[in-house]
């Protein structure tokens, strides 16, 4: 069964070959990034990542006096969230704790963020890639991460 057909749990939700996977267009991106800044106004100044299901930086913005230090956990945040097929890394956080499955993860693939502030991005039920921020408390970043997760869920794009 194909992917467009409903079998994603066999293939992590991203496609079984390059041709049937699936990834975060600019113009995607750029409407994510847009709606968590918007957000992000009325919050707290930050940092805010979209990578593509590789963890690859698709684009970026450091708002206005936000927190420099919180550039990098931002983009580890996104691609904490994608390198484990949509764990948001609040969830990896739990698993990362000692005595825990994943203890010490966060000391792979060159360093990851397991603290909240990351969310996948699903589209038609495909992992298209994620959102990370940075620059206030865990809660305040997940609320400006989940608004640009809703204009995903909500745009025709």
């Amino acid at each position: 069964m194909s992917p467009a057909q409903g079998d994603l749990a066999s293939t992590n939700r991203i496609g079984s070959t390059p041709a049937q996977r699936h990834v975060i267009s600019a113009a995607q991106a750029q409407g994510v990034l847009n709606a968590a800044a918007k957000c992000a106004e009325s919050v707290t100044p930050q940092n805010i990542a979209i990578c593509d299901p590789s963890g690859l930086l698709v684009t970026f913005l450091r708002m206005d006096n936000a927190y420099i230090g919180s550039i990098d956990l931002s983009i580890k945040k996104a691609r904490t969230t994608v390198l484990f097929n949509g764990l948001p890394s609040g969830v990896v956080y739990d698993l990362a704790q000692p005595g825990a499955p994943f203890y010490g993860i966060q000391e792979s693939n060159g360093g990851l963020v397991v603290f909240g502030g990351s969310l996948p991005l699903y589209k038609n039920d495909f992992l298209l890639g994620s959102i990370g921020v940075s620059g206030g408390s865990p809660a305040q970043d997940l609320q400006v991460a989940q608004a640009g997760v809703d204009w995903l869920t909500k745009t025709s794009e």
